[in-house]
Parts: structure tokens; sequence; C-alpha cells
């Protein structure tokens, strides 16, 4: 069964959608925060038993958003007469031509699942639908080979990484459900979509149909092979990168497995994908790389990198092999205690043996074909805490900032005025009865987090960053105060307000945003 793009029908189901007021907002006003996270865990358990205790009549207000949730998020069978009432734009008939549902003998059962997607775009809420196939926990068994996957944890991350800046035309490699399709068409004056899978491409043009995105265009095909004669502004992929034993009947889902053996389609896409760039132009995602007894992850990485690519990587989270793969045996439906889990699991580890696999690390990956006759620039770090929100823009103004301060030599520096980020404070830990602090660290509110330890002479400058005076004049000044050499102190403090600038703590003033009077 495929999805019907009918425009009739996607206008009535959008109509239905919004009289029932089936946003992730009001589903959560509906069974409140803790049934919500174990649905977020994978339990729907609270939810159920929350909803099986309502009685709401078809002329109440909540009647269509618990038969929304009933249907599509939970898999229940829901009575036609139910439905009719719930969805009196589309009816039963169209949600049918649709393929979102199937009726018979007097009940009515999703195709897919159908949720509500809630994202922040600065100071603006946005609420989307987005259709999938449905779940492990509704399916109840292992999942289907083209199986396309909803919303999850590392697509809401890829989406936030997205740089909130206006380009030309843009490239979501391995669409899946058309997630990132629809977050770069808001930015982006053309998208192209494309996927290995039809039924992926049909899922995801039915979401941008619903949601009414306009510019985006969908096509089949391997890699980059739709769109060998284009070069893009920006390239956005979640590829399918979990490792899969080769050769071991092991399931292949098509939303997940690449085909390739250990963390090869990674390390094609970081070789490949720079090569379909405009000049300026920027890739970014998500993937695993594997540490192995004799070459650490980033070793690796740094080897499959062209000489000219400025690079980026974050690895967020590491894991052993052994919890890999569970994790991705679980996934595609093979719980423990059934025997297919142990012999999968034996397929894994014996593949990851072969390779010498000691751990896997899970991160995000920036690649730029640079455009501004700077030197490649390479940063690979480890970001121990857990990160949330959109960081799209912190990572633009990262980059901004660090190309500003790679055009300028120390001299050039010195005559410019800096200013702390708005997010950024600063803790101080003092002995019993001293004046002076014995620690000073900054913290980082958004972006990643970060914190840095501050010695007094760094302290000092950037406690006096307000953007009104330059830094050769604050150094001039620290140095006095201090009583230590002007020239020692520039040579000191230079490279860390470099630091402090590639990590997103201070800005160029030029760069801060204006205030009002």
């Amino acid at each position: 069964m495929t999805l019907q793009q009918n425009s009739v029908f996607i206008d009535a189901l959008r109509a239905d959608l919004l009289r029932a007021d089936y946003r992730s907002a009001s589903l959560l006003a509906l069974w409140g925060e803790d049934a919500d996270a174990a649905l977020v865990r994978g339990n729907p358990l609270p939810i159920r038993r929350h909803l099986a205790g309502r009685t709401d009549e078809p002329s109440d207000p909540t009647f269509a958003r618990v038969m929304c949730a009933r249907l599509f998020i939970l898999g229940q069978p829901c009575p036609v007469a139910d439905v009719e009432s719930a969805f009196p734009e589309t009816g039963v008939s169209g949600l049918e031509a649709l393929a979102l549902v199937s009726a018979v003998d007097g009940f009515v059962r999703a195709s897919l699942e159908l949720r509500p997607y809630t994202f922040t775009d600065g100071a603006e809420s946005i609420d989307w639908w987005l259709a999938a196939d449905l779940g492990e926990l509704i399916v109840g068994g292992a999942l289907r080979a083209d199986h396309v996957v909803g919303v999850g944890g590392a697509s809401r991350t890829l989406a936030g990484l997205i740089i909130p800046e206006p380009i030309t035309l843009a490239l979501d490699l391995g669409t899946g459900c058309g997630i990132q399709a629809l977050h770069l068409a808001r930015h982006a004056e053309r998208v192209i979509a494309t996927d290995i899978s039809q039924r992926a491409l049909d899922i995801a043009r039915f979401n941008a149909d619903l949601n009414q995105a306009q510019g985006i265009e969908f096509r089949l095909g391997n890699m980059f092979e739709p769109v060998a004669e284009e070069r893009f502004d920006r390239i956005v992929s979640n590829p399918p990168f979990v490792i899969t034993p080769r050769g071991a009947d092991a399931p292949e889902y098509e939303y997940r497995d690449g085909g390739r053996e250990g963390d090869d389609i990674v390390r094609e896409m970081i070789e490949t994908a720079p090569r379909y760039l405009v000049p300026g132009g920027i890739v970014q995602m998500l993937g695993n790389w594997e540490y192995r007894a004799d070459e650490d992850a980033f070793d690796r990485i740094r080897g499959w990198l062209d000489a000219e690519i400025d690079a980026w990587v974050l690895e967020r989270e590491r894991q052993d092999p052994v919890r890999y793969a569970e994790t991705w045996i679980r996934d595609g439906g093979t719980r423990p205690g059934d025997p297919e889990f142990e012999r999968l699991c034996g397929a894994w580890l014996d593949d990851f043996d072969r390779r010498g696999t000691t751990g896997i690390g899970f991160g995000y990956v920036l690649l730029r074909r640079g455009d501004q006759g700077l030197a490649p620039w390479r940063r690979f770090e480890r970001v121990a805490s857990r990160v949330s929100g959109a960081l799209g823009a912190h990572v633009g103004q990262v980059l901004a900032a660090r190309d500003w301060q790679a055009a300028r030599d120390d001299a050039a520096l010195g005559a410019e005025a800096l200013r702390v980020s708005g997010d950024v404070t600063e803790e101080r830990h003092y002995w019993p009865g001293n004046e002076d602090p014995s620690v000073m660290i900054l913290h980082q509110g958004a972006g990643f987090g970060r914190t840095v330890d501050l010695d007094t002479g760094l302290a000092a400058i950037v406690g006096a960053s307000d953007g009104t005076l330059e830094v050769g004049v604050l150094v001039a000044a620290i140095a006095q105060l201090l009583e230590v050499d002007e020239a020692a102190l520039r040579a000191e403090l230079l490279p860390r307000l470099r630091e402090l600038l590639d990590e997103g703590f201070l800005v160029p003033e030029e760069f801060a945003a204006p205030t009002s009077a």
C-alpha cells in the first residue's frame, strides 16, 4: 500500500487535524508529563490506561483528539462510526484513499502512524504532522525491511543542528519520512530530497503536502547518484549508518543499513559529500565510527578528510560492542529471551571481532568547503553532556566567529572589541577568609554547554569584554594592574581569546545584536 497524493483528501485531513487540535501540547495536557515521558521511552501503557477511562462523546471538544491518539499513536482498532465523527471532512473513505487506515468488519485500523511534531524556531512555535510506518510496539514483531521510521531523538538532533540562514539549494540525502527536508525548506529556495526507498519518498512527499511545504523535489536513488550534476549550499543527512554484520542473515533495514561493512558508509559520506558543495557550502550529518584495537576513531576520521575541507566532529556517546549490538537488535523488534536475539548478538560480536572493534562512537559531523582563503580548520571533540534544543544558530555563530578571528593576525585582533555571549555565566569559589578566588569557571548556558577554567588574566579580560574597549587596550590595563610584562601577557591571552571565540564564549562586537535604548 502506498500513500496517494490526493490534494482534496489531504486538505480535508489537514482541516480535521486542526479541528481536533491534534498537537503535541494538547496531547500533553490530555495525559500528562509522566505518561508522555513513558511513551518516549517506548512504553504506551500509561497513555493506553488513561484513554481507556475516557467516555468522550462526539460533541465533546476532546473527542476527535482522543480518537486521533487511539488510532495513530496507540494503533488501536476504532469503530467506523467514531472515526467518521472524528474526521468529518475526510471520512473513513478519505483516510483509506490516503492509505492511512484500513476498515474491516466495522473497525478502522491505522496503516501508518500520524503524529504531531512541534519545534521552536526562534520565538515561534511550529506544529506539523508526520506520517511514518507503525513502530515495533504496534506491529508486535520484527519490522518490514523497507520500514520508514518516524521522528526520533537522532532526527530531532540533526534538525536542531541545521544552521538557520537563507540559502539557494539544499540536499536532504536519505530523507526517510522527510523531516530534514521540511526543516531545510524553511531556509532554502529549493530542496532536493533523495532516498533509495520509493516508500520513503512517498511518505515524505505526503508529509510535505500535508504541512504545505513548498520547493521540495523528491528523487529516487542511491547516495549521490540522483544529484550527480548539482552543487549545494547545504547537504544534510541522517545516513543509514548503523553497523550491521554482513553475510550473517541479519535483518537489513533500509532506514538504518547502508549495505557497507563497519563504518564505511560514514567514511564514504565524509570523503564524497564535499565534492557536491559550492564554495562555502556545508555538510551536516550524523554518524557512527569504530574504535579499533590499534587506532582511535578520530584518527581514522582524519584519514578520510580531504586536505582542503574544514571539519568539525563532535562525539556525544560511545558504546561498547555488546551494548551497541543489543541496542540495534532491539530496535528491529527482537527482544532478549528470544533465541534469535542471542544468534544475532553473536553475529554482531563476530563482525566486530573481525575488525578488532573495541567501541563505537556516535555524533555529529560538519564539513565545509572553504571560500575565504583561510587554512583548513579541524576540530575534534567529545561532548560529555547531553545537549538539547536547537543548536543551529550556535553552530552558525561559531563558524562565523572562527572565520572572523582566523582572518586577523594578533595585531588586528588586538585592535578589535569583543563581547561576552549572553548565555555565559561565571562561577567563583573562595577559600574561607580569602578575598581572591581559588577557582574560576566560565559556563556556557546554550550551545554545547562547555566549561572553561580561568586564571586571573583571562578572567580579567573576559570580565571587561563588554564591547567598549579593544583587546589591546584591555591587555595593557590588565598587565599594569597585575604588574606583569605586557608582551608576555598578550602572548598568553590572545590564543586563549581565539579559543573562546571558536567555542562561542566570546563574539566580536560587530556580531553582537543591537540593544534597544
